[in-house]
């Protein structure tokens, strides 16, 4: 009885888990919005199934052996004969691992290599060419053929395919916008390529996925897809508006620091790119060391403001309780000179 209610508190528990871990509707990677993400959600849905069916004919098999070989008062004296074992049987169970394998193996192949180029259906289009730049904790995007920039946002055309070239002017960081597309890593001194294609103009967020220190949390940054004549029209206001990026402007951007979007005329490449090298002469490795510091010294500048807030209380009561006796002390005598 004690290993019934055991087992209903553990699924009560799960079920309580799933239940509230599920508050919305849709989770992102379920709900595609272009054929690269499309097809990563129909592997990773096909993958599910698959592996849910193996475990449904494995626990089936554990229920019915448990049930059949189990001991009974008529059995309790029973000696299994020796048994060398059974050609048959070891041949099956490795052959069904490999099938396993194969059947998981052959679509995950299909599928990356599909995402590894334009998507399909997208082949007379020309991709729009965007190089991404991630620093800590930011991310730069240059347009070579419009001579923008911009920081922590970056817009594209719906219905037209985007090829990123990814590259870190720093530590290693992941690429994931979780409804165009999947994860590809962006690494100092080479380059990385990801597709996409956004089915319908609309927002979606992307984020770094890899740790990468204290900004890691605020890494994200937002995909503004928009229709054609929308997106040749923020090109343009971009041209008569924004400011011309400066290699001195630049050299801010990439020190370790937490900043909002910004847009710019020019693009970095003009100076660096860091697919090719040349980072260490735009980041400082002691700058890290300085924001940790600058943090460090603004929490004790905080601990010795209490600590002296602190003390002046302490101080005051003190002379408070002193003024206190000396008047007690006063009120006595005249009582006494009284008498």
């Amino acid at each position: 009885m004690k290993r019934i209610r055991t087992i209903f508190s553990i699924t009560a528990i799960l079920l309580a888990t799933l239940t509230l871990t599920g508050c919305e509707s849709k989770l992102v990677v379920f709900d595609p919005q272009g054929p690269v993400a499309r097809n990563l959600t129909d592997l990773i849905i096909f993958s599910i199934i698959f592996m849910l069916l193996i475990v449904i004919v494995v626990f089936i098999l554990f229920g019915f052996i448990v049930w059949k070989y189990r001991a009974k008062p008529d059995n309790e004296d029973y000696e299994p004969p020796h048994e060398e074992g059974s050609t048959a049987l070891e041949i099956t169970w490795f052959i069904i691992p490999v099938i396993i394998v194969v059947a998981l193996t052959i679509p995950t192949i299909i599928t990356i290599s599909d995402v590894e180029d334009v998507p399909e259906g997208y082949e007379q289009h020309e991709p729009l060419i965007i190089h991404v730049t991630s620093a800590d904790w930011k991310w730069i995007f240059s347009y070579p053929e419009q001579d923008i920039e911009t920081v922590n946002y970056v817009n594209i055309p719906a219905e037209r395919p985007i090829q990123f070239k990814m590259t870190s002017a720093g530590t290693m960081q992941s690429f994931w916008v979780p409804a165009l597309a999947g994860q590809k890593y962006t690494m100092a001194n080479m380059q990385t390529q990801l597709y996409l294609v956004a089915d319908r103009p609309g927002e979606y967020i992307g984020r770094n996925t890899n740790f990468n220190g204290e900004g890691y949390a605020h890494m994200s940054f937002e995909v503004v897809a928009e229709s054609p004549a929308d997106f040749n029209e923020w090109v343009s206001d971009v041209k008569n508006t924004a400011n011309v990026l400066t290699e001195e402007e630049y050299r801010e951007i990439l020190t370790p620091s937490i900043i909002g979007r910004k847009t710019y005329n020019e693009t970095h490449l003009q100076w660096i790119d860091h697919a090719h090298g040349g980072s260490e002469d735009y980041i400082n490795p002691e700058d890290y060391e300085t924001h940790l510091y600058e943090q460090e010294g603004e929490i004790d500048e905080e601990d010795s403001d209490v600590s002296i807030t602190d003390t002046e209380t302490e101080e005051e009561q003190d002379e408070s309780e002193s003024d206190q006796t000396h008047e007690e002390m006063d009120m006595d005598e005249s009582e006494h000179e009284g008498h």
